[in-house]
């Protein structure tokens, strides 16, 4: 029994004005060669937006590793630089922070709580 709604799922997604990508559900701990499998897997083969997009992503290690960065420049994509701890300039931290207050909407409200 999980008391208080506790827990967490770690997830990686990709987004853009032209739509969503997969939503990737990550399994144990997250290390950069897992990072590279899931952009092999779902940032490439699952959009629609050709080569003419520009990714971008924040400076978590496994993100700047090297061997990501050669990966990234193999695959001859746009990179937007990214300023390091700028969470504020984040759009998928904007977009997690919306999904928690809405799943929090929708969590009855325990009677020792209210």
């Amino acid at each position: 029994m999980v008391k208080h709604c506790g827990g967490s799922i770690m997830l990686w997604v990709c987004f853009s004005v032209a739509g969503t990508g997969r939503l990737v559900r990550i399994e144990g701990k997250m290390n950069g060669a897992k990072y590279r499998e899931i952009l092999d897997e779902n940032l490439l083969r699952n959009s629609d937006w050709g080569q003419r997009f520009t990714f971008q992503q924040d400076n978590d290690p496994k993100h700047t590793a090297m061997t990501t960065q050669e990966w990234l420049w193999d695959k001859s994509l746009n990179i937007l630089e990214w300023p390091s701890q700028s969470p504020d300039l984040n759009t998928i931290e904007h977009l997690c922070r919306d999904l928690k207050n809405s799943c929090a909407a929708m969590l009855p409200i325990q009677p020792d709580r209210a």
